[in-house]
């Protein structure tokens, strides 16, 4: 991954091209993946769950935890100053590396990867989108009403390729909700907001 800075100091092209084109495909691959994973969102909200994935701050942590800053060239003058660590760098570093993905495995496996790599982004985005996450509030709210820790059950079922999993969320013993997703962690934040949502009924 060849930043603008090494590229001008080593005669080189750099990532700009692609990041132009990663930012597309990036796009198009959370705007599908919400049409097949969340039917039941209207355009407004659909469109707002991808500003949330499809931004500087959220592609700069996926790009961070794939280990991106340790491969990425950049000029003497840029990586002194922490272009590493830079979120606008890093995104832009994420952009290319699906476009390079787009141009040599294709569009659908470009796309596919996008959308496994930011699957957990969406669903935070797309569960709790003005908010703390649902896992983190009923935990507070079931402290607060003294009830201790909510616990969770999670089965998986399916081929492992595309499994699914469902999630039970207990309080005290008492079942609050039951959901299923596509990862587990899908499946205990949806399980978490059910619970969480019904919490006036406990």
């Amino acid at each position: 991954m060849t930043h603008s800075s090494y590229a001008s100091e080593h005669g080189e092209a750099s990532n700009e091209r692609m990041e132009f084109l990663g930012d597309a495909v990036v796009n198009l691959a959370i705007a599908a993946a919400i049409l097949r994973d969340y039917p039941e969102l209207d355009e407004g909200t659909g469109s707002l769950a991808r500003s949330r994935v499809v931004n500087e701050p959220t592609l700069a942590r996926v790009a961070e935890s794939l280990g991106v800053p340790e491969v990425m060239r950049l000029g003497n003058g840029e990586r002194k100053s922490g272009g590493a660590t830079r979120p606008s760098l890093l995104a832009d570093a994420f952009e290319a590396l699906i476009a390079a993905t787009y141009i040599d495995c294709g569009a659908e496996r470009a796309i596919a990867v996008a959308q496994e790599l930011l699957r957990d982004e969406l669903a935070n985005a797309v569960l709790s989108p003005h908010s703390a996450d649902p896992k983190s509030q009923l935990r507070h709210w079931a402290e607060v009403g003294g009830w201790g820790l909510p616990t969770y059950e999670v089965v998986g079922s399916g081929p492992d390729h595309d499994p699914t999993f469902t999630a039970v969320v207990k309080i005290d013993g008492v079942v609050r909700g039951t959901a299923t997703g596509r990862s587990k962690k899908v499946a205990e934040a949806s399980a978490a907001l059910i619970a969480w949502e019904g919490r006036d009924n406990a």
